[in-house]
Formats: C-alpha cells, structure tokens, sequence
C-alpha cells in the first residue's frame, strides 16, 4: 500500500466534504516553511540563498498554527531550510498532531540525535529524510562528506524508538536509471523505511547548480527504465499510483499547484513552492488574486520541464478520487 490507511481514509473523507460544499480549489497539503536557515548547502537548493536578515527569522508558533487552521488542510510538511533548527519545532509539531493533522517534518536528520528527545510517536507524525542516493551520490548532493552515514544512523535510532520514517529522494540528470533502483533498494528493503517519496529534480531558481535538472523527456525516460520489470510493485511509495504513472509518462495531468500551497515567512507563495510570483496575505486571497489558468506546461515556459509532486500529486489524487477502479488500485498498492 502507498499512502497509510488512516490518511488515505481521512484524506477521502475531506475531498468528499470539498466536493459536496461545491468547492473547486482547496487544500490537500500545505508546505509549511517556518524557516530559511539550514545546516547544508545544497547544489540543487536555493533557500539559504535568502538575505541573512531572513535566514536569522523563525515563524512564531502561533502563526504557522494559523496558517495550517486557515487552509484546513488534512497533511502538513514542514520544511524549510532545516526545521530542527526551529527552537520550537516540537512545540508546532504537537499542536498539529493534537489537530489530528498528518504531519511529515522534512530533515537532513543530522540533528535528530540532539532533538529526537523532543518528539513523541504518533500514527500521525513522520520524519521525512531527505536520502538523494548511496553514500557518495548523497554526499555529492548535499555537499559535504558523511553527512549519508550520519543521516543513516540516526534513522536507525528513531526506527528503534517507534517512529515512522519516511525518505523524499530528488533525482537529476546525473542520475542513471540503475542508481535510482539502488538507491530505493537500499532504502526499502535494507533501511526498511515505511514509505519513499520520489521527485525529479526542479529548476529551482536560487540553485547554485543549474546544469543538471531533468526535462520531462529525461523524467520519462528514467522513470520508465526504473520501473520496469515489475519493481515498481515491490517498494513501498507515499504517492498515488496515478502520480507514479505520470512520472513514467503513462498519462498525463495538469498542475494543480493550489491544492499544495505554500506558507513562509513572507506569506503564502505564489503560485507555488517553486515559484516566486509575490506573495499573499491569506490563502483565500492566494485562490481568489492568482490567475491560474496563466501557469503549467504549455502556459508559463518556466513550468516547462516541472513534473514535481507539488504540482501533479494533488492532480493525481484527485482523479484517483474520480475513479472507483483507481480508487481500487490505489487501495491495493
């Protein structure tokens, strides 16, 4: 099974409500950025890249708790920068888990063992640890030697401790079809994580590295060549089974960057986590004063080449919802 059977119960029950109130644009999942600062330096990342007045900021916690009660999401993933470096990211976790909000805290894990004391399981807390592949391809992306044995070993200890892990792996052109499959081998059935998360890598903007982000051919082409032989089967993914056929070039979706919105320091980003089009002051004003229609592939050239889950998981999830034998499937794994 992808998505947990708690989640993807609640998560069904919460579209059904959006669709009997009539409501076209809502939100799934909210990317909540309480914080720029990080501890690496990533090629692919820009958000350090931000002025140092900005990096020095933290989101108080009543404000992200607001923004995440504004948007009535179900499933909430903070990110950042490093969100262990929040000084009250405990405290913004626990307030969400009492919401009964899914919650997935997106790390590098190098500072769990520091924080992990903190935290508490909960069927509706995962970490999601950032793994780019074995250990010297990971190392490469995140630009720094031991950082892939440092992150292993701390995963190992909060498994030990009742937590569920999840990875979020990002792909680039220097990736071969061969690599991903050993990377999400290791990842599954060695480390035995609870679920992956895959995304081609995105034209980030602030990037130092901008030579090596896939196209949508390129995306096709490896995932196609990963997947083949029945191993797509065999691990266990946090995405719809639709998403992971988009990824392959099996079908393919619009963007629907309004149901994953974005909330940060400066407000809510538009009109996605990838993109900077200004900033508004509440998610309504986000739906209502952002013109859709202008933006994905064949509207905005830098939409061109994105096949991020931002954009097209909630796309997928929405026509799995639509349809009782992708229901099905979805259901059966």
């Amino acid at each position: 099974m992808g998505i947990p059977m708690r989640q993807a119960i609640r998560v069904g029950a919460y579209l059904v409500k959006q669709k009997l109130a009539r409501r076209e644009k809502f939100a799934l999942t909210l990317e909540l950025e309480p914080l720029f600062a990080c501890n690496l330096a990533c090629a692919g990342c820009g958000k350090i890249q931000h002025p140092a007045s900005t990096l020095k900021q933290r989101m108080p916690v009543a404000q992200a708790i607001a923004a995440v009660e504004e948007c009535g999401a179900p499933v909430v993933s903070i990110a950042g920068g490093e969100p262990l470096m929040h000084p009250e990211i405990e405290v913004i976790v626990d307030e969400l888990v009492k919401r009964k909000k899914f919650v997935y805290l997106c790390t590098n894990a190098l500072l769990l063992p520091r924080k992990i004391d903190k935290f508490r399981p909960s069927p509706y807390f995962a970490w999601a640890v950032h793994i780019d592949g074995l250990e010297e391809r990971h190392d490469a992306s995140v630009c720094k030697q031991g950082v892939f044995a440092q992150a292993v070993d701390n995963v190992k200890e909060v498994q030990r401790r009742g937590f569920r892990v999840t990875t979020n792996s990002t792909f680039f052109t220097s990736d071969t079809p061969q690599s991903v499959i050993e990377v999400l081998e290791y990842l599954n059935n060695d480390l035995r994580v609870d679920q992956m998360m895959l995304s081609p890598a995105y034209a980030y903007d602030k990037a130092p590295d901008q030579e090596h982000f896939l196209g949508v051919t390129e995306t096709r082409e490896l995932f196609r060549k990963v997947f083949a032989d029945g191993r797509r089967k065999k691990w266990r993914f946090n995405h719809s089974p639709l998403f992971l056929d988009f990824l392959e070039g099996k079908v393919d979706f619009q963007c629907t960057a309004w149901a994953i919105p974005s909330y940060s320091l400066y407000g809510w980003q538009r009109p996605c986590y990838l993109m900077s089009d200004g900033y508004a002051g509440s998610y309504q004003e986000l739906l209502a004063d952002t013109d859709w229609s202008a933006y994905g592939r064949g509207r905005d050239p830098r939409c061109a080449n994105c096949m991020a889950h931002c954009g097209y998981e909630p796309t997928a999830v929405l026509a799995t919802m639509g349809s009782l034998r992708e229901s099905i499937r979805a259901v059966r794994g």
